[in-house]
């Protein structure tokens, strides 16, 4: 999806991918809704403008999207229930879907993939997760979204099982959030901490248009690898409570490795139709399935198949 946004590590983490340039292969992954309508945290300035028309601009026009959407019956918070079963050759399926396959061909920006199964891509090392915040946003804004942030990690780790926290020491998954008024300063920041970023990856952060609500940018550790060493996630500060919280939830999940959407996984926030906008109970298994030590970084679907559709069934009490 592009809502929340890209992953670009492999693939362009559609999180997007081709080759990348060396030392970090990028795989980028936009999130687009269908639906019209720290390193260095950033020095904290001593008075903030009001935001600028584009920006207002762009806080109305979310405003609508989340509005609409949940009129909808859309962006549901309950991650599943009676009306939204699962067995475990379904689970399969979308584990390889959204855990192998790419949106995005590699270091190609928005190009799309032949739709091929890729290999595993995942963290081998602990996850440090920072936020940093353009001078744009205030105070209040920046308490909430990173103790949000801050929970949601510690989710995220008693999920996986991996080492995973918040932290400004030597962190190495960075979430900025930058509004419209900030754009000038994400390309910039982004060459601060991938100086050797491919290029086309690079203009993926250039004048974003405003389907492209998030995005999360992922790095291997070594040219051609399919460890991840860093991520960047940027998420448009203009967003209203739960499209933010959306947006955070999607990309730093995709920053771990489940870097694809499928029209076919349900609940899931990993489908572009926008029913869900949290983690769900089958996204917590997905991740659960995608960091048990079974499967390898680099594993090709057919070494993973196996061990995949083992874990399905032991995730949902047996085959059925």
């Amino acid at each position: 999806m592009i809502r929340r946004g890209i992953t670009a590590a492999f693939a362009l983490l559609a999180l997007v991918a081709c080759e990348p340039l060396p030392p970090a292969p990028p795989e980028v992954k936009p999130q687009a809704r269908p639906v019209a309508p720290a390193l260095r945290p950033m020095v904290k300035p001593v008075s903030r403008k009001l935001p600028s028309a584009a920006s207002a601009a762009l806080a109305s026009y979310y405003v609508r999207v989340e509005t609409d959407l949940k009129a909808q019956g859309l962006l549901r918070t309950d991650g599943g229930g009676p009306d939204t079963p699962f067995t475990d050759t379904m689970l399969a399926r979308n584990f390889e879907q959204i855990a192998l396959a790419e949106e995005y061909e590699r270091g190609q920006g928005f190009r799309p993939s032949s739709g091929r199964l890729g290999r595993i891509k995942k963290w081998t090392q602990p996850v440090r997760v920072t936020a940093e915040f353009g001078p744009s946003v205030t105070d209040a804004e920046r308490s909430k979204d990173s103790a949000f942030l801050s929970r949601y990690v510690s989710r995220l780790a008693r999920v996986t099982g991996h080492p995973i926290t918040t932290s400004d020491s030597n962190p190495n998954f960075h979430v900025l959030f930058m509004s419209e008024d900030d754009s000038a300063l994400v390309v910039p920041r982004i060459l601060e901490l991938v100086p050797d970023i491919n290029p086309t990856s690079l203009r993926i952060f250039d004048n974003m248009p405003r389907a492209i609500h998030c995005l999360v940018i992922a790095f291997s550790e070594e040219n051609g690898g399919y460890s991840y060493g860093k991520a960047i996630a940027l998420v448009r500060a203009e967003h209203p409570d739960l499209l933010m919280r959306s947006c955070i939830h999607e990309e730093v999940a995709q920053g771990l490795g489940l870097a694809n959407d499928s029209p076919q996984a349900r609940p899931s926030i990993f489908n572009d139709d926008d029913e869900f906008a949290l983690l769900t109970t089958h996204d917590e298994i997905l991740l659960r399935m995608l960091y048990d030590s079974r499967l390898k970084p680099g594993m090709s679907a057919e070494e993973a198949r196996p061990i995949i559709q083992e874990l399905a069934a032991l995730n949902v009490g047996g085959p059925s």
